[in-house]
């Protein structure tokens, strides 16, 4: 019996069949992929965010308070308790608790946090960074000088003034000199970034211009505020106003210590909603609020989220650290009254959440 010799293959309809079948897996399967990826990068940042509320709590074991926001003098108080403004931050407080020891020994909160040398302002440790926004990164910022410079005469119950864009109020006659050294020293001063920003509380009792509003040291309504500084000489030698644990009057398990800060993805490293970390000039740059007026933001393109706002890029929500160490994932939706509560630390209402 002759054989003959038949080709074995595939025809161009067969091919482009199974090229068809593979394209459709390959897409079915993509979303799975981006979706365990970013499961994996929150707990990631989950983790970061446990790490960094821990050491808050070694910060207060040690020492018998929270790491206070910053410095910030209030308006009318005596002649020892008008300085350490524009100190470093939160963020360089905890140093010796995330294991940067030496990082946080070059930090001195007796001087301005932009007068530290340039190696010590940019350094990022990995833990101020959340993965689903920075993943592999270094990231550095700077001060926008006209921004900062830019102000408004304003006029409240207390007489005029002059509010500066972080949104603080300075009374008296609107005077603002600037020499050239003032000037020198803060064109083009960096700071590492972070994705994470401390609790100043809800926006109780209000933005007025009225020298109890929320920016102003002491009256944060908080965990991690704004705090006065006894002062020797101009120089700051003890904290003032200290949050303490039980200071916490609506439960540790009910109340942020810090969450994740929103920063709109076309913002991302541009001054002023992503500013360096140590900036105790711009409350936004460490802290955030929340309550009624202040939503959670919807993700990384939210537009209308405000810079004083929490948010994150993960989906559908933001993850906050509380004063007991837990992290909880909080929907994008939640309602603003609700929120306002557990940023408050003694407003009497305390909020339970689901395991």
């Amino acid at each position: 019996m002759k054989k003959t010799n038949t080709p074995f293959g595939f025809t161009l309809v067969e091919l482009l069949v199974v090229i068809a079948i593979i394209g459709t897996l390959a897409a079915l399967l993509l979303p799975a992929v981006q979706t365990a990826r970013e499961g994996a990068r929150r707990v990631d940042c989950s983790n970061r965010m446990r790490q960094l509320a821990l050491a808050a709590n070694l910060h207060h074991g040690a020492l018998g308070y929270f790491p206070p926001a910053r410095l910030q003098p209030r308006p009318g108080d005596p002649v020892d308790l008008q300085g350490g403004d524009e100190s470093p931050t939160w963020l360089a407080l905890v140093m010796p608790y995330i294991e940067e020891a030496s990082l946080g020994a070059k930090w001195d909160f007796r001087k301005r946090w932009h007068e530290h040398d340039e190696l010590t302002r940019n350094t990022v440790p990995d833990i101020f960074l959340c993965p689903s926004r920075r993943a592999g990164t270094n990231p550095i910022g700077a001060i926008d000088l006209e921004y900062t410079r830019t102000i408004e005469v304003v006029s409240t119950s207390q007489g005029d003034g002059y509010r500066l864009p972080c949104g603080c109020w300075i009374p008296g006659p609107v005077v603002v000199t600037t020499t050239e050294a003032e000037e020198l020293a803060y064109r083009g001063v960096s700071g590492a970034l972070s994705d994470y920003a401390g609790n100043h509380g809800d926006l109780s009792p209000g933005a007025t211009g009225e020298s109890t509003d929320f920016y102003y040291g002491g009256n944060g309504t908080g965990v991690i505020i704004s705090s006065r500084a006894k002062t020797k000489d101009g120089i700051p030698v003890r904290i003032h106003d200290r949050i303490r644990m039980k200071s916490v009057k609506d439960g540790q398990s009910s109340t942020f210590l810090f969450g994740e800060k929103h920063i709109n993805a076309q913002m991302l490293g541009a001054y002023p909603d992503d500013s360096p970390a140590y900036d105790g000039d711009h409350l936004p740059a460490s802290c955030r609020l929340a309550g009624p007026g202040l939503r959670l933001s919807s993700g990384p393109n939210d537009v209308i989220a405000d810079m004083f706002s929490f948010g994150s890029w993960h989906t559908g929500g933001t993850q906050f650290a509380f004063v007991d160490c837990s992290v909880r994932f909080l929907d994008s939706d939640t309602d603003t009254i609700v929120l306002g509560t557990m940023a408050n630390r003694r407003d009497g209402r305390r909020v339970e959440l689901a395991p």
